[in-house]
């Protein structure tokens, strides 16, 4: 015997990976199908089964794509094929004009139909003439044609008054044999009974879904409308000229149309019919998508087959509200089957939790996806749906992919053992060698005592070999930058300081002079911005990482301080945590963190021979670690506290901050595009060993690894999904006075339409807390905080991303720190008049006034359609919560803008505590 053949470690490990890959994708996708199978493929309806015969049917020869005013088709061609279909079911059509299809009567003689001929009357006097003479013509050449209804609703919809009616009627009657009626709904019989002098039967209208009526009670309810109308005219034969229920279209009150309800109410009448012995006519034999454009949406579903010639239900045994369930059950699973079985079996490290929880979200999300897409299917689109879908379906795949790259984040986030890069300080011991580090502060129109400040912890540092050079360019000032010069002159020949009065590059250009002027013997440079008030343990931390030659950048968080008295600076400071505890994270397992402008080290060399800091764009320090990865260069996040800067002081100052940042992603996003988008890929970086964090050696090919590219280019997708909010907005509010305005044209979107943006806004609202409330040492008004703060930034980063994207160039504008100005009177200098209460409401709101207006912009299209629309229309009230989900944004700014106000008020009731001379010399730096 041959003894077993075992495989090596490696295969063993990934044969073990792709296993269980392969069962968990096979399982998800199981449950996906079996739960399309038992939503979509059968419903049991709540009605006795009965046979496929109905007294009769109303009848219009129109397709999918036909109008009373267009045809694709021979109306002949089509009248007679569908003839021969509705009489395996009925005996009895009743049309409703009598000159539009003159062809009619003899092809359903020819299929044993009789007809119920009708006349349409309107307000124009020679189409009334035209169709009279040719139901009188008609009436007298088909022995088929059993009886005559002269206009449909015209004394309901006020086409002509009853008198004018009546004339009509008197006239037909007196021109034929054939009993003659008009049709109008049960309440205009009661409300005009001269009517009923004037006919040979009355035709009712019984439309339990137009009054609100529920499944539960519509027959009985029509019924009872029914009884009411014979009490009403005893004696008087009574012909049910319409009766049904559509199977799709907007909720009113009670009435909730499906497939099922169409069915079910079909099935209860036609039974309670045929006991009754009720002379009917069900509405209607084929589904009409023109009747959208007049009577809404429900206009399109009455059929009992639908525009394709299908039947829509049966009339006994099960429902079957999806014909196409099967094949998105399929689709959805297979295609949820092939992305996780290559997700699962990359990123086997995950923890079990993660990744079944991954699998299972993910395929949900694709299955709703599949549900938008697949809509023309089930839905008649009119010409507004089928802009909304042409803009809802990119929309839809951009919100898929901020979906699960959220998902991805949180599931590997969430559940511990899924992380396992981790990087820790590792002090260098006093005997060993110190590389020199130059420290470059760049600093404009800053408040000197900030940055004298931050000199001071430089000074402090537990480090031999370094230097440090604050440059300060294009500060016209001297009250700003002449006290750091004078203060810097009085430490160490190693502190230095250099003004530029005018120069380039914004604070790129300072950084690239100051690297010019760096100590030859600079090994690696690092940054601190000019509010940041470093540990002594900075440098000796982290510096040693260098000893890896592959190393090119190391980064500490950026990190806040002087934060806890003012509610605003709260929101701001954990908004911003958010990102270095849980975003920064995600990022460093894949070696693809942000570089942001302090507390950041870079490998002089590296610095150097690849370009320096890029001047041209608004975040030159995300450009330039990107820039040194695409040279094959790792980066190093160790998440511990080495600096403290300041928050901004003012919401005005916090959006411009995010603004830029965004503009700026959106400058590199075009300058790398094909190195994102395209190009080879190098295998990934080793993971670190477990000791102390030091990294080990790996092969490298080309460019960015995969990983990289992902967490770049799904780093932005939230931010283009700001700016497609604020295009939405527009599009939401224009929609939104149509529907008002013109009504005809516009309808509100099918409510699956609304479905993918309330998926995503509740798996935002559900995974966001979660992971703050894993990662972030903050309480729960601290998470609800930092949401707030960040839905404010909507707007700006939403500006931000367009003029990064469609702009050229953009300015630099420095975030304003450290304290705010005083407007209060203070001793020694004179008291301000105190502004008018609407000014300084006006001035509370400025730095949110394009919120506010589109803010009330949102509101009064919510008020609008609260009055103007029933309340009981679900489609209203959910399009009305769309509107008020897109002006959460505005509404944080605006609580924002407010709060920060307050805030300030806070930091200037500190400021009166200083001496007068300080707070005078404080104003004037400002």
């Amino acid at each position: 015997m041959h003894p077993p053949i075992s495989l090596p470690p490696s295969l063993q490990a990934s044969a073990s990976k792709m296993r269980s890959a392969l069962l968990l994708a096979i399982v998800v996708a199981a449950i996906n199908y079996l739960l399309w199978s038992w939503v979509g493929a059968s419903v049991p309806a709540p009605a006795p089964d009965v046979a496929a015969r109905v007294n009769g049917l109303t009848y219009a020869p129109f397709g999918r794509s036909d109008a009373p005013w267009v045809r694709h088709a021979p109306a002949g061609q089509t009248i007679a094929a569908d003839m021969q279909q509705l009489a395996r079911i009925t005996q009895n059509i009743r049309t409703y004009s009598a000159s539009q299809f003159p062809e009619l009567p003899a092809l359903a003689a020819q299929s044993g139909l009789q007809v119920t001929l009708g006349a349409w009357l309107d307000k124009y006097f020679d189409n009334n003439e035209r169709e009279i003479k040719a139901a009188l013509s008609m009436a007298a050449q088909h022995a088929n044609i059993t009886r005559l209804v002269i206009g449909n609703e015209t004394v309901l919809k006020q086409n002509l008054t009853p008198a004018q009616l009546i004339g009509h009627l008197e006239r037909v009657r007196a021109a034929t044999k054939l009993p003659v009626s008009t049709a109008e709904p049960w309440h205009v019989w009661i409300k005009h009974p001269e009517l009923a002098e004037h006919v040979d039967f009355i035709t009712i209208h019984l439309l339990p879904y137009w009054e609100g009526v529920g499944l539960d009670t519509a027959v009985d309810e029509s019924m009872e409308r029914m009884a009411r109308v014979r009490a009403r005219f005893p004696g008087k034969p009574i012909v049910i000229g319409e009766i049904g229920y559509p199977s799709s279209g907007d909720s009113i009150k009670r009435a909730q149309p499906s497939p099922a309800a169409q069915a079910a109410f079909t099935r209860q009448f036609v039974a309670r019919a045929a006991k009754d012995k009720l002379d009917y006519f069900l509405i209607e034999a084929y589904d009409q998508p023109w009747k959208q454009t007049e009577e809404g949406r429900a206009g399109a579903y009455w059929g009992v087959f639908d525009a394709a010639r299908q039947p829509k239900f049966a009339f006994s045994g099960p429902v079957v509200p999806d014909p196409y369930w099967r094949a998105k059950a399929l689709g959805s699973s297979a295609a949820g089957f092939v992305f996780l079985l290559w997700f699962l079996t990359r990123f086997a490290t995950l923890s079990r939790l993660a990744r079944t929880a991954f699998a299972a979200t993910a395929q949900g999300v694709l299955s709703v996806a599949t549900i938008v897409v697949t809509l023309p299917l089930l839905h008649y689109m009119a010409a507004g749906d089928w802009v909304m879908l042409a803009l809802l379906i990119p929309t839809s795949l951009i919100m898929v992919a901020i979906l699960l790259a959220h998902l991805f984040e949180f599931v590997e986030l969430f559940w511990h053992g899924s992380l396992r890069r981790n990087f820790q300080p590792i002090p260098l011991p006093d005997s060993a060698a110190q590389p020199f580090v130059s420290v470059h502060l760049a600093c404009c129109n800053e408040p000197p005592e900030m940055v004298i400040a931050t000199i001071q912890s430089l000074c402090a540092l537990d480090y031999k070999s370094y230097e440090v050079i604050v440059i300060d360019n294009n500060t016209a000032d001297a009250a700003l930058w002449q006290p750091v010069r004078d203060y810097v002159a009085s430490l160490p020949a190693h502190f230095r300081f250099i003004h530029l009065p005018q120069w380039p590059g914004y604070k790129a250009g300072a950084l690239n002079f100051a690297l010019g002027k760096a100590d030859p013997r600079t090994e690696v440079v690092a940054v601190v911005d000019a509010d940041y008030v470093v540990k002594p343990e900075w440098l000796r931390s982290l510096v040693g990482y260098f000893a890896d030659t592959h190393v090119g950048i190391v980064q500490a968080p950026q990190a806040h301080r002087d934060w806890g008295a003012s509610v605003f600076r709260k929101m701001m400071n954990w908004e911003y945590d958010g990102f270095f505890r849980i975003g920064m994270h995600h990022r460093n397992e894949r070696d693809a963190i942000i570089q942001h402008g302090t507390m950041t080290m870079i490998r002089a060399s590296a610095l150097k021979e690849h370009g320096q800091w890029s001047e041209w764009c608004m975040c030159e320090d995300t450009e330039l670690g990107l820039r040194l990865m695409q040279q094959d260069l790792r980066t190093v996040y160790v998440d511990q506290v080495m600096g403290e800067g300041l928050t901004p002081n003012s919401f005005a100052a916090f959006k411009k901050q995010r603004q830029r940042w965004a503009q700026g992603g959106m400058q590199i996003l075009k300058a790398h595009w094909r190195v994102l988008l395209g190009g080879g890929l190098r295998q990934a970086s080793a993971q670190p060993a477990q000791q102390r964090g030091a990294l080990q050696n790996a092969p490298i090919h080309t460019s960015l690894t995969l990983g990289q590219r992902y967490h770049f280019l799904a780093g932005w997708l939230p931010w283009i999904g700001d700016l497609l909010h604020f295009v939405f907005v527009f599009a939401a509010l224009a929609w939104t006075m149509g529907v008002l305005a013109l009504p005809q044209y516009f309808s509100l979107p099918v409510m699956l339409f609304m479905l993918p943006l309330a998926v995503f806004c509740a798996a935002k609202l559900v995974m966001g807390p979660l992971l703050y409330w894993r990662r972030v040492p903050c309480s729960a008004g601290g998470i609800v905080g930092a949401a707030i703060a960040g839905m404010a930034l909507s707007h700006a980063i939403a500006r931000g991303v367009w003029a990064g994207l469609f702009y050229k160039t953009g300015v630099f504008q420095i975030t304003a720190k450290g304290k705010v100005p005083s407007s209060s009177s203070a001793v020694g200098l004179p008291a301000e008049p105190k502004p008018h209460a609407y000014a300084q409401l006006a001035e509370m709101l400025a730095p949110a006034r394009e919120e506010l207006l589109l803010l009330t912009a949102l509101l009064l299209a919510i008020t609008a359609m609260a009055i103007t629309r029933d309340s009981g229309h679900t489609e209203s009230a959910l399009w009305m919560l769309m509107l008020a989900l897109q002006a959460l944004p505005y509404a944080a700014s605006l609580f924002c803008a407010v709060a920060a106000s307050f805030s300030e008020r806070e930091v200037l009731a500190s400021e009166r505590s200083m001496p007068w001379f300080k707070r005078w010399s404080f104003r004037r730096a400002r």
